[in-house]
């Protein structure tokens, strides 16, 4: 089959469809409303499937196992992830010291006489106190009380935090200074409750934003229901539905995926639905009737719209070959989200077009009848400014002369933006995630300023060959070596016993094994410490050469090391979905557009304004904000989302302009399309980009680097890529954009087909 064959083949399929949407557009609005009620009735949502980001993190975790072994081994555990801090700069009193160890007591005496089996609740309180013996070095004494909590591993992340801050409540007499409740899980906890207390105010804003845009860009009243309708019925059965296959595959939803889909539908069935108002329109403008106006409209766009969404849709699947048990739950998540908005968009959308009609524009008036143009004339659309500059841009690059500076000012451009990204730093979920004042990090803070940054969270170092307890030197050889590395502020091992009574605490029982606490200068989830920890295990088998124990097996336990892995897997997984995704996305250029050369440089250009939005978001929050390094799946999923949506619009651009030039030379091609396609692709993007900058509302430091890049990176791609910077190029490589096909020879034009 010759490409014009399969391009007719391919309007014929739309032009049927285009019937059978507008003809059963009744009997499609009540199936799609069916649908939607079933789906809120019968299916659970995303929010009853979520599960913390540690739910994600997997048992095949050198961290973890790390911990396991440990507790298998000393019988207790050390590293707790919830802690109760107390604190006075004057300094706690005597008999409040006193009361932090009795409290503690009181929980450990039950655990260590009965152990652990069948108890719930607090297994295991340890107190630390900075004091002169065991922290020296801490900026001050005997102002702060850190009691680390240990629950029974049954206990979920809401359960632990609950647990804590029951233990707190004990703590109620003024004099003994208790800030409050602090520690990884309370972290997380509250991370949850402000994504969950936020969200409906993302959605809210996020509504109105896009209403007041489609509103002013169409003046109209009611193109902003049609879109907004869409849009709802869109999220309502995504979130549905992404509930039930983590029901049925049995995995965690994380919390942080919801704000996610909620974006991603807003803007993806707004680009959509954008679409098909302009092409609406663009035919009522020229006093086309209904539903004959809605079935050239979908006869137009659907080919792009579906091409698009399989594009977005396959890209953002891609994230399913990544190894992060993170990425692998928010691939499938994203790509149902994708489908439903898609299928939804190309069904509802149009039946609620032909159902309104002119009505969609009220109180816009057209004309009652085809309106011929005399030649030489303007059409009405094309007296508009906004078409007028496109339409002037479009002629200045016709000059190939122009059309390289253009696009290698542009290029130039982009990759100074994109240089920061040189010093991009990953992190976890370090303190400051939170916004000021929040309780948890108050009470981290607090801790801090008693001990170091890293007290709540310390790094457990397990050191593991038969008989080394009974190598007490050697044991206080390494931990002084330890404490000598860069980064570290204190280290706990052997030489130290914060409770009156030996309890497995720094020796195992068997004798195999002894562990230190390491305390780290930074929040133990920052970019620092996860560096610091690297160049730690990178020198440790030389530190247990130089004590003596060079015979013996070290492994790390604990937030920072579960961050550490968290990383270098974050960064093999990059290089792996970025293969994927560019392969995916190039695959389905090549297929859309029949043609090797334009998908090339149309996906590098894609790839530059990733690399320009990321390197802003890295200058921002970094560099300006001071944040202590971007959270280490932000740059990744922001990565996917724009080279996805990118190809999205390179479709819509490029398609549009590939359509022309079966009737056209390229270059009155290009005059013809890029004016037209600009105008909803400024206005698909400016609404995506509010879309994501909404999410900025949740005050978590993960959820405003993703809102800032996605849609900075919208920005670039939606107003500077597509209707400048592609143009250019396409002027400058000429007709080889279409090699091998044909779909850019001017000669199959016939002189009716360019009046």
């Amino acid at each position: 089959m010759t490409a014009q064959a399969g391009d007719d083949r391919g309007r014929r399929l739309a032009a049927r469809y285009a019937v059978l949407v507008t003809r059963w557009r009744w009997r499609i609005i009540a199936v799609v409303g069916a649908a939607t009620a079933l789906a809120i009735t019968l299916l659970p949502s995303l929010g009853s499937s979520g599960g913390g980001l540690s739910g994600l993190v997997g048992t095949d975790n050198p961290a973890i196992e790390a911990q396991v072994e440990a507790v298998e081994q000393f019988g207790l555990p050390l590293l707790s992830r919830t802690a109760v801090v107390q604190h006075n700069p004057d300094g706690l009193g005597i008999y409040t010291r006193a009361r932090v160890v009795l409290r503690a007591l009181e929980v450990d005496r039950p655990t260590i006489l009965q152990g652990t089996e069948g108890r719930r609740g607090i297994l295991l309180a340890l107190p630390l106190i900075n004091n002169p013996v065991l922290f020296p070095d801490a900026p001050a004494t005997g102002t702060t009380a850190v009691t680390y909590l240990f629950s029974a591993a049954t206990a979920n992340l809401g359960e632990q935090a609950a647990l804590a801050r029951g233990y707190a409540a004990r703590i109620d007499r003024p004099d003994d200074d208790l800030v409050g409740v602090s520690g990884t899980i309370p972290l997380q906890d509250a991370q949850g409750a402000l994504i969950a207390e936020r969200l409906h105010l993302v959605e809210l804003a996020t509504l109105v934003a896009v209403a007041l845009i489609i509103g002013l860009s169409f003046r109209s009243v009611a193109a902003p229901a049609v879109t907004l309708l869409t849009a709802a019925v869109s999220y309502l059965i995504a979130d549905r539905l992404i509930g039930l296959f983590a029901e049925l595959v049995g995995f965690a939803a994380p919390a942080q995926l919801r704000p996610i889909v909620v974006a991603l539908t807003l803007g993806i069935t707004t680009d959509y639905t954008i679409f098909f108002l302009s092409g609406l329109q663009h035919r009522l403008r020229l006093g086309a009737q209904n539903p004959g106006a809605t079935r050239g409209a979908v006869t137009e766009y659907l080919p792009i719209v579906v091409v698009a969404g399989v594009t977005v849709g396959a890209g953002v699947a891609t994230l399913v070959v990544a190894e992060s048990g993170l990425f692998r739950a928010f691939g499938p998540g994203l790509t149902i989200t994708v489908l439903v908005a898609l299928v939804v968009s190309v069904t509802l959308a149009p039946a609620l077009l032909a159902v309104l009609g002119r009505g969609v524009f009220w109180p816009t008036r057209f004309p009652d009848s085809i309106e011929l143009v005399p030649a030489g004339r303007r059409r009405p659309e094309e007296r508009r400014s906004r078409f007028a500059i496109s339409l002037g841009l479009v002629r200045l690059v016709a000059d190939r002369w122009i059309a390289a500076a253009v696009a290698g000012g542009l290029l130039v451009l982009l990759a100074v933006a994109a240089l920061p990204l040189l010093n991009l730093r990953a992190a976890v979920s370090p303190m400051d995630s939170l916004p000021e004042g929040h309780p948890v990090r108050v009470a981290a803070d607090a801790a801090a300023a008693g001990f170091a940054e890293g007290i709540l969270s310390p790094t457990g170092v397990i050191v593991a060959e038969p008989g080394v307890t009974d190598r007490r030197g050697e044991l206080q050889r390494l931990q002084q070596l330890l404490e000598q590395q860069p980064g570290v502020a204190y280290v706990l091992g052997p030489g130290d016993q914060p409770l009156p009574f030996e309890v497995g605490v720094f020796l195992a029982p068997g004798g195999a094994a002894a562990r230190y606490l390491v305390v780290f200068d930074s929040d133990p989830l920052g970019a620092q410490a996860i560096d610091d920890l690297r160049a730690l295990r990178a020198q440790m088998p030389q530190l247990l050469a130089a004590a003596g124990l060079g015979g013996a097996d070290a492994s790390y336990a604990g937030d920072t090391a579960l961050g550490l892995t968290l990383v270098d897997t974050a960064r093999s997984d990059l290089v792996r979905v970025a293969v994927a995704v560019t392969l995916v996305d190039l695959a389905l250029l090549v297929l859309f557009l029949r043609a090797l050369v334009a998908p090339l440089y149309l996906l590098a250009t894609s790839v530059l304004a990733v690399g320009a939005a990321l390197g802003a978001t890295t200058w921002l929050f970094q560099d300006v904000l001071d944040h202590a390094g971007l959270i280490f799946y932000v740059p990744f999923a922001a990565a996917v989302l724009l080279v996805s949506l990118g190809s999205d619009y390179n479709i819509f651009s490029v398609g549009y302009i590939w359509e022309a030039a079966r009737r056209r030379p390229l270059q009155q091609a290009m005059e013809v399309a890029v004016p037209r396609s600009s105008r909803p692709i400024n206005i698909a993007g400016l609404t995506l980009a509010l879309s994501f900058a909404f999410v900025a509302i949740i005050p978590v430091a993960p959820f405003r680097e993703l809102a800032f890049a996605v849609a900075i990176g919208v920005l670039i791609d939606a107003f500077v890529v597509r209707p400048v910077m592609v143009p250019a190029l396409i002027s400058l490589v000429g007709r080889a954009s279409g090699w091998p096909g044909r779909r850019l020879e001017g000669e199959r034009a016939t002189a009716k087909e360019r009046i």
